[in-house]
């Protein structure tokens, strides 16, 4: 599962990360088309990624 800090409802899930990464990038572009959030209310972050492994 991975989501965008800061952003409602930008949140998805995947079973390889190359996926998740897409499936981010496209529910961003979505919440972001559907909330016209200006420059300055947008996060300020780089990046967070963090990775639970199961056995």
């Amino acid at each position: 599962m991975g989501f965008v800090p800061g952003i409602p409802g930008a949140h998805t899930q995947a079973t390889t990360l190359d996926e998740l990464h897409h499936n981010l990038k496209e529910v961003l572009e979505l919440c972001l088309e559907e909330y016209p959030w200006s420059p300055e209310e947008l996060p300020k972050f780089v990046g967070l990624q963090q990775i639970e492994v199961s056995a």
